[in-house]
């Protein structure tokens, strides 16, 4: 697979596909992540003297009023700052203006075109990888670099059909995350796989591809009670997905030893944030309490198997994170991995959030992107742009 580097860049237009898709609450960026990860490529390109065209979506665009909302436009002046560079913007996806702005492009200048999913709005030309769209985009550039890991999974105009037109590679970030994530596949033990979050059937695929390769699993969150009560115990009012009890069994019973669920629970009576919680064994749950975090017992039981860990991954929270009170659990086994300076892999938004807000994410051995993306990537799934690039490489 081609990076950023095997090409010469310079005099080149670039077209490089970012994430900029951040959280945002009324024209506010409340997480400038992603716009930060991109940073190393996006100035890479213009250190080589490329006249660079960045390409992201932000949110969705089903409807006339989603436009506003979504205007990639909001990104702007935080993007300048973090690069140190002024950013062009134009407020179009296509047509004269654009055309125009990338024809007055110098060596090292750098452009953002308005939101790719501005496209979706008449016929989800972007999202269904319209052809006529992605040769036009095409078009624009003599190169395309897709460094959006979060949106590799996706097949979209603007992720895989440029690539169809045009020489292309991939970003320094791309790069990153795909070799943190390979190491998960390697013979590294003892492989710990940390899972929280609210319902086991969200997590089976990533269940049925891990498991048979790590050494335990820490199942904490919502989905703990699952297994829970699969395995036999009466879990009160607590958070379970029905559907998936069933599966639960039949996961306990093939791998017995490698399972490795809540053996105490803060608990309460309300889905609050209240301070009338309680720690409990989980079989002295009443029948009007609901487990809201892991207790003090678990925490000490995971750490005593992340000890020897060699390398771990975690996707999801242990607690009611949104909650002050409930997410003790997820930050104390954070802070425990980074003062024991374990290899450690987050994956999936939630404990990446929960890593930023504890603000250990630069502590830790890989702070994964993609969301969605990185959960697809460890189920086994193929990613359509590298699956065409692999196929580009067979064929020469």
């Amino acid at each position: 697979m081609k990076t950023i580097r095997d090409f010469d860049l310079k005099g080149k237009k670039v077209i490089i596909r970012v994430d900029f898709n951040v959280p945002r609450k009324k024209n506010k960026i409340l997480d400038d992540t992603r716009i930060k990860k991109a940073k190393d490529t996006i100035l890479y390109a213009t250190k080589k003297k490329a006249k660079v065209i960045l390409l992201s979506h932000l949110g969705r665009v089903k409807e006339e009023e989603d436009l506003k909302k979504n205007d990639l436009k909001v990104v702007v002046s935080t993007l300048q700052k973090i690069l140190g560079k002024k950013v062009l913007f134009v407020s179009k996806t296509r047509g004269e203006e654009v055309e125009e702005k990338i024809a007055s492009l110098k060596e090292g200048d750098i452009l953002l075109l308005q939101n790719t999913r501005y496209e979706d709005l008449d016929g989800k030309k972007e999202s269904r990888c319209d052809a006529e769209l992605s040769k036009y985009w095409a078009s624009l550039g003599d190169l395309f670099i897709n460094d959006a890991f979060g949106t590799m999974h996706r097949a979209h105009a603007s992720t895989v059909g440029i690539s169809r037109y045009l020489e292309s590679g991939i970003g320094f970030l791309v790069e990153k995350e795909l070799t943190a994530l390979s190491s998960l596949k390697c013979e590294n033990h003892p492989y710990i796989i940390m899972l929280g979050g609210a319902k086991v059937e969200d997590k089976i695929s990533l269940i049925e591809n891990l498991l048979p390769k790590c050494d335990k699993m820490l199942i904490g969150g919502g989905m703990a009670f699952t297994f829970l009560q699969a395995e036999g115990f009466d879990v009160g009012n607590s958070l379970v997905d029905r559907a998936s009890l069933d599966y639960c069994s039949k996961v306990i019973s093939k791998y017995p030893d490698k399972l490795v669920l809540p053996v105490d629970i803060i608990c309460s009576k309300e889905f609050t944030d209240n301070d009338f919680y309680q720690e409990k064994d989980i079989n002295e749950i009443s029948f009007d309490e609901m487990g809201l975090d892991i207790g003090s017992k678990t925490v000490s039981l995971f750490e005593n198997y992340l000890k020897d860990a060699s390398i771990i991954f975690w996707n999801g929270p242990m607690g009611v994170y949104e909650f002050e009170n409930y997410k003790k659990g997820t930050n104390q086994l954070l802070t425990y991995l980074v003062e024991e300076k374990k290899k450690t892999i987050l994956g999936g938004g939630d404990i990446v959030a929960a890593a930023t807000a504890l603000k250990v994410v630069d502590k830790l051995y890989h702070v994964s992107t993609g969301g969605g993306a990185t959960l697809e990537y460890l189920e086994g799934k193929e990613f359509p742009f590298l699956k065409e690039q692999e196929e580009k490489d067979e064929k020469k």
